[in-house]
């Protein structure tokens, strides 16, 4: 049976106390992985993959890095940078609204998570895998789904960070190509203003078309 999370677990800043533990135990290279945009209407799902160097100094260096929805977008891309400078390895992948639709939100999630892990890891391997709430049955490594992972987990926080800013510059691209829905403002989450837009000029192919809400909005 599986352990109950306790609240009292998280701290008040992610930390390298669980990479460190596995890092004692001979497993170098942890990699920590999250996503963004799971819940939004519309664009792709983005994940992150980072390993962070086996040294708990880093921890300081990364001091200002949080689960990403704490982090103003200024702090988010400044971050970024410093998460790609401090990392033995890092990637990003998305999965497109039209394969969420085809596969479902979750796979099309994990599919996001394999394609940032293949970008992290092209040059050095990963040992252990942390992932925030997902276990990847995909993947044949040894891994740690952490419940509020990007709370506990410098890693995995490290690892929101970047998917966060990879989709929010895409989504800020995608109010040129696809203007009226105010996608560089809502990234494409249903708020009442991205909900009027889609009553007003109908859904475009950037939409998940399988969400309910979705459903919802443009035939009721």
């Amino acid at each position: 049976m599986a352990r109950r999370f306790d609240p009292a677990e998280i701290p008040p800043f992610p930390t390298l106390t669980i990479e460190q533990a596995l890092w004692q135990r001979g497993l170098l290279h942890v990699t920590g992985l999250d996503e963004a945009g799971r819940g939004a209407w519309a664009g792709p799902v983005a994940a992150g993959a980072v390993m962070l160097p086996a040294d708990p100094a880093v921890e300081e260096r990364l001091h200002g890095v949080r689960d990403s929805k704490q982090m103003t977008p200024r702090a988010r891309r400044a971050w970024a940078e410093r998460i790609q400078a401090e990392a033995l390895g890092w990637g990003v992948g998305l999965a497109t609204s039209q394969e969420i639709d085809t596969l479902g939100i979750l796979p099309a999630t994990r599919l996001a998570m394999t394609r940032a892990l293949a970008q992290c890891c092209a040059a050095l391997p990963a040992r252990h895998l942390l992932v925030d709430a997902l276990r990847l049955p995909g993947i044949a490594l040894p891994q740690t789904a952490l419940i509020k992972g990007d709370a506990r987990s410098l890693s995995i926080a490290a690892a929101s960070v970047l998917a966060k800013t990879a989709r929010d510059a895409l989504m800020e691209s995608l109010e040129n190509e696809y203007p009226g829905y105010g996608f560089a403002r809502h990234k494409g989450y249903g708020t009442a203003i991205h909900r009027a837009a889609l009553a007003q000029l109908g859904a475009c192919p950037q939409h998940r078309f399988s969400f309910a809400p979705l459903r919802e909005t443009l035939f009721s």
